[in-house]
């Protein structure tokens, strides 16, 4: 419970969702098509960049 208080819901779930990505990401490189597969597989870097961003943003102010 301390951990996700620690975290916050919002970015527990975005990291949930990263993880998703990348089980989507997989199954369409492995079992449809590597390119679809890598354009998804992009996404999860681009989010956990994001809430870097977001969060230095607010630590700025």
């Amino acid at each position: 419970m301390k951990f996700i208080k620690l975290l916050g819901i919002t970015n527990i779930l975005l990291l949930m969702l990263c993880v998703l990505i990348i089980i989507v990401s997989e199954y369409l490189f492995f079992n449809v098509d590597r390119l679809h597969g890598i354009f998804v597989g992009i996404w999860a870097p681009m989010l956990v960049g994001l809430m870097i961003f977001f969060k230095l943003f607010r630590l700025e102010r």
